[in-house]
């Protein structure tokens, strides 16, 4: 009973703490110390623990010696890398599920698609409720696209792939973008444009009636393009200075 009730409490610990590093309330490459930790979860030193250990397994967090641990930190070159994973491993999974996929998959694109749409976002005025709301319907859409890829390896690799790409595009380009500090409004209009046009529902409308249609040639080219947006997002943001001297969200 005893091991029970422990391993809920670090089920719990961890199921909190990934949450909040996805989110990027946790900043990346903060330190996470434990005695801070215990306080805003209210849980003990021992399900932390072994909740870290299972968020650095999962290179969300890092183990510094001597120092503790620490959120992974995020970078240009790394979100740069996660896009170049994903296009490998996503453009073949939406092709296996187009070839495979039949009308429960079908169905299940349409009503995703028909949820996100029904998301309405102010690029300039959404508040964090409403930007989780957005990720939550938008990885939604994405993940039922793939849903009938038979690939167990690159569905694994897809979800690891996709958790990393979410905290990176919400800290490089939706924070900045949304969260400028003030008086750094040099290119901060061309940030919002890249950002509202890589929101845009008509991208996710497109990727869908390809799919529906089972034209892999325009699907693949519509999904490599989309996956290259947060790019061209992080880029405007970056020039304009809009990346430096932010918090996240």
């Amino acid at each position: 009973m005893q091991d029970q009730e422990q391993s809920t409490k670090t089920e719990s610990a961890y199921r909190l703490l990934r949450r909040d590093i996805l989110a990027t309330r946790l900043r990346p490459g903060a330190p996470m110390k434990l005695s801070a930790l215990r306080d805003r979860y209210e849980i003990g030193w021992t399900p932390l623990r072994e909740a870290l250990s299972r968020l650095e397994a999962e290179g969300l967090v890092t183990a510094i010696s001597n120092r503790g641990f620490a959120v992974a930190p995020v970078s240009r070159e790394a979100l740069e890398d996660l896009t170049r994973a994903r296009l490998v491993v996503e453009v073949p999974l939406l092709l296996e599920a187009i070839e495979n996929g039949g009308s429960e998959w079908e169905s299940a694109v349409v009503t995703a698609h028909y949820r996100l749409s029904r998301c309405k976002l102010a690029v300039e005025t959404a508040t964090e409720g409403e930007i989780d709301e957005w990720d939550e319907k938008h990885t939604a859409f994405h993940t039922a696209l793939i849903s009938a890829a038979r690939s167990t390896w690159l569905l694994r690799f897809q979800a690891t792939i996709s958790d990393q790409l979410r905290r990176h595009h919400r800290f490089l380009s939706l924070a900045p973008t949304l969260k400028a500090a003030e008086g750094m409004s040099v290119g901060y209009q061309e940030a919002v444009a890249a950002l509202a046009d890589a929101m845009a529902i008509e991208h996710h409308t497109g990727l869908m009636e390809a799919a529906l249609d089972r034209d892999v040639a325009r699907a693949s080219a519509l999904m490599a393009d989309h996956i290259g947006i947060t790019i061209n997002v992080f880029a405007q943001s970056e020039d304009g200075g809009l990346s430096k001297g932010y918090k996240p969200l």
